[in-house]
């Protein structure tokens, strides 16, 4: 089979053949197709989306599978699904039941490399902590982290956590030697903690910007520290609430298009419609038309409700080129994950055919998953 749409990269159309779900051929052709053609994207922060609540009591197979197709529809075509802060018998459950919904469905097996467990070592404080519950708060434990993956045979692959703990260096070199992905989020630690994770094994920074004091001491402070770390690289919301533009346009500039991805960090009300709901996590919340969802009565936010494929757009319409945009949400994780995240010939056929008018934004034609139409 064959799919064509313009190249980000150049501008011009290309007709890629695909065969046995891999990309054969890649042909520059004579054409004025207004749809771009992409890889799919990359999403390393999903908790939910369209009412499906991955960190649901009592989440099931079916709910991650019916989530998984939501989320191929917006153009992402691999994720991690994302837990948050709850007891070790809540991770487990729901890190049993995605493991479940890979058996059930192989094509799960592809476009879920993994899961990223947010929490439950993160700071306690007010403000650092957002909406993770404290009473759930605890020091990390290898010991618990084991006992994870003989739950889910392995699943984690992403593990969120503060600094600030004693254990933390010796928690983060035993993942690094088990070849797990240590971020740096939600914390209060200090310049000399995060230098010493970093040190340890620690390579990313979650929702940088996000999950930390208000106000912070002008210097020194935590986000100085991971902007001027050249071995983190930085993981942003870039949905226009969660990071002011100046402040998301210079972070961007200190840690350069190599060491910078884009997350959704969607929640389950994302794709619903504006309203006042009632959430596990956080109690009432209030969507407003502009997508922002904020603790009711309050601006302080609760999570994020624009796909990936929307914070691209934002990124290409304000700071970047729609090719330099796209890079943060496939090339830039798919490194992370041993993929490559580029059209050439030998990649899984992933691939993402979209419009794109600006400001409207990124408007879905169809999707590839390993050569397999899934729907737009």
């Amino acid at each position: 089979m064959t799919i064509s749409g313009r190249d980000p990269h150049t501008g011009r159309t290309i007709e890629v053949v695909i065969r046995g779900g891999i990309i054969a051929a890649i042909n520059y052709v004579q054409s004025t197709d207004p749809a771009w053609l992409s890889p799919g994207l990359i999403d390393l922060q999903i908790n939910g989306y369209q009412g499906f609540d991955l960190n649901a009591d009592n989440l099931t197979s079916g709910t991650v599978i019916d989530l998984s197709r939501c989320v191929l529809a917006t153009g992402v075509t691999t994720f991690l699904p994302t837990i948050i802060t709850a007891s070790e018998e809540k991770i487990i459950a729901c890190l049993c039941a995605i493991a479940a919904a890979r058996q059930l469905n192989p094509a799960l097996q592809h476009m879920i490399p993994g899961v990223h467990v947010e929490g439950p070592h993160l700071s306690p404080e007010t403000g650092p902590r957002g909406a993770h519950p404290r009473e759930h708060i605890r020091p990390p434990s290898i010991t618990e982290f084991d006992r994870w993956q003989r739950a889910s045979g392995d699943l984690v692959k992403l593990v969120t956590m503060s600094p600030h703990f004693d254990e933390a260096p010796n928690y983060i070199a035993a993942l690094r030697d088990r070849g797990i992905l240590v971020s740096i989020g939600h914390t209060h630690a200090s310049p000399k903690q995060i230098h010493a994770a970093v040190d340890a094994g620690a390579t990313l920074s979650t929702h940088l910007g996000n999950g930390v004091d208000d106000p912070l001491p002008r210097h020194p402070n935590l986000l100085w520290t991971q902007l001027a770390e050249d071995r983190l690289t930085a993981m942003f919301i870039g949905d226009g609430h969660h990071l002011p533009g100046d402040t998301l346009k210079v972070m961007l500039r200190a840690k350069g298009l190599d060491r910078a991805i884009l997350v959704s960090d969607i929640v389950a009300l994302g794709g619903m419609p504006p309203g006042l709901y009632e959430t596990p996590v956080g109690g009432f919340v209030e969507l407003t038309h502009d997508r922002r969802l904020s603790l009711h009565g309050t601006q302080f936010l609760a999570g994020s409700v624009i796909p990936l494929k929307d914070t691209v757009a934002h990124l290409a319409t304000t700071y970047l080129s729609l090719s330099e945009s796209l890079r943060l949400a496939t090339q830039n994780p798919a490194r992370l994950l041993g993929r490559t995240g580029k059209l050439h010939v030998g990649a899984p056929a992933d691939l993402v055919r979209f419009t794109w008018e600006p400001p409207a934004g990124i408007q879905i034609e169809s999707v590839l998953l390993q050569g397999t139409p899934v729907g737009g």
